[in-house]
């Protein structure tokens, strides 16, 4: 049984809104690096912050997250 990922969106919703990975950290109160590491797939973020990310995007979660069944 393969592991399921979480496969994101933030870079295409941030490109969207013109901002930097260090511009939404600030956003959501959390470092670039977290975003980073989230964005490429290294870190799930936990509900609140998945929540804050796509708050801050006008999007729901599912925009913005997804799983990979693949």
């Amino acid at each position: 049984m393969r592991k399921k990922a979480l496969k994101n969106q933030i870079k295409v919703y941030r490109a969207k809104n013109d901002w930097t990975q260090e511009e939404l950290a600030h956003r959501v109160s959390v470092t670039r690096k977290t975003i980073n590491t989230i964005e490429n797939g290294k870190f799930v973020p936990s509900t609140y912050l998945a929540l804050k990310i796509a708050k801050v995007f006008g999007a729901s979660v599912e925009d913005i997250f997804q799983i990979d069944d693949a």
